[in-house]
């Protein structure tokens, strides 16, 4: 819906462009009322969520400038070029601003990990046990702080860990 930019001459679309762009770092962006002349509220959305996605997915795939302009193909030269400068001139601080909303799901991170494989021989209600155990130490740094972890886990607890963490991996796979 990137085509509602020719609405708008290549001035107001560089402001709008750059509005845009704010809001996605966190800033204040366009209001609609400045636009609600130019388009009805189902257009001004889909032209805004449009925009958000289109400079967020270019900066995620390191678009070369033919890229962007060939995914600008529905609007003129003159705005696709402009909406080209903006992204050019602010390529740096929207990946800094995306990766930043990234890293913000969590605030700890992992250092260090080291596991042991234990046998339990017994127990105090069962005299012959025999199961195998895994004990995960994890160092996890929250707020500058070392935070230990240690978790010991059973079989199966271990194969539910494993394919939580191979369906993670598959959803970050799908995300780059």
């Amino acid at each position: 819906m990137v085509v509602l930019l020719n609405s708008l001459s290549v001035t107001e679309s560089l402001k709008l462009c750059h509005r845009v762009v704010d809001g996605v770092c966190g800033r204040e962006p366009p209001h609609r009322a400045d636009y609600s002349d130019t388009w009805s509220l189902k257009e001004w959305l889909e032209l805004l969520n449009s925009l958000t996605a289109f400079f967020s997915l270019a900066i995620r795939n390191n678009s070369s400038d033919e890229e962007v302009l060939a995914g600008l193909s529905d609007v003129s030269s003159s705005h696709a070029k402009a909406v080209l400068s903006v992204l050019k001139g602010r390529r740096e601080e929207i990946r800094r601003a995306l990766l930043d909303r990234t890293n913000s799901i969590s605030s700890a991170t992992l250092q260090d990990f080291d596991w042991q494989l234990k046998l339990a021989l017994s127990s105090d209600k069962i005299s012959s046990l025999q199961t195998p155990l895994l004990s995960l130490s994890l160092d996890m740094r929250e707020n500058g702080a070392l935070q230990p972890i240690t978790v010991e886990m059973n079989r199966e607890e271990l194969n539910t860990l494993i394919n939580s963490l191979e369906a993670a991996n598959k959803v970050v796979l799908q995300l780059k």
